[in-house]
């Protein structure tokens, strides 16, 4: 478990999402611009691909002599962080759902100091914070706040419908969940204010800062706007 984790402004980022760029400078970008947390995500790159992307955005990370403060987290595969740490990448972590790997498999492969991130379907999410044994995770992801194109099956519910998470949803998360919660799916720069006073932790974006015609700008306007938020609470 970590206890420096800062999920305050959380990219996720993979080949599909970059508008044709090189991920690794749509990386660089928001580390200048504040971002403290970055996700690799891909559904459609091979492992050895996704491996290096991994260890790309740990030199990244390394470069901008942010390794100790911002976390690198891969998604669902946990062979993929592995073998980027034996490549000699930083990896901090992963982050999975309920259907992927279980989190106590993670926890004992990747040490008790790595990070592990967990997100639950929307409709169970109270129910499993309420009731899970929450001691092997670090933080929840919690979803969609709108409807998006990046992950399609983000908020599916059993009968195929899209359950967006509310205001008074994340309030109550908040304060029935012991970890740290960051928000995402389909945040705008006029969603933060409200985000933030709910109490949660941070917000998670892939296509406002990815898809941007200047990431580094509108990464920018994501963190000073978060931070703004915060100041007025």
């Amino acid at each position: 478990m970590r206890k420096d984790l800062d999920i305050s402004a959380y990219l996720v980022v993979g080949p599909e999402n970059t508008m044709g760029r090189p991920v690794s400078d749509v990386i660089a970008q928001a580390l200048r611009a504040g971002f403290t947390c970055v996700q690799i995500r891909s559904k459609e790159c091979s492992a050895r691909d996704l491996i290096a992307y991994t260890i790309q955005a740990a030199d990244v990370i390394a470069a901008a002599g942010k390794s100790k403060s911002v976390a690198l987290l891969v998604d669902d595969r946990l062979d993929v962080a592995l073998a980027a740490r034996e490549a000699g990448a930083k990896v901090d972590g992963v982050h999975v759902g309920q259907t992927d790997i279980p989190v106590e498999v993670c926890r004992k492969l990747l040490g008790p100091d790595s990070i592990v991130g967990l997100s639950a379907r929307a409709d169970e999410m109270l129910e499993y914070v309420k009731t899970a044994d929450m001691s092997l995770v670090d933080y929840l992801g919690v979803g969609p706040l709108h409807e998006t194109p990046t992950k399609t099956d983000c908020g599916l519910a059993a009968d195929g419908t899209i359950i967006t998470k509310s205001i008074d949803d994340l309030k109550e998360l908040v304060c029935a969940s012991p970890v740290p919660i960051v928000v995402g799916g389909g945040v705008k720069i006029a969603d933060i204010p409200l985000v933030k006073s709910t109490g949660v932790d941070g917000f998670f974006v892939v296509s406002a800062v990815c898809a941007a015609p200047d990431p580094h700008a509108a990464a920018q306007e994501l963190v000073q706007t978060w931070n703004a938020a915060k100041q007025a609470d």
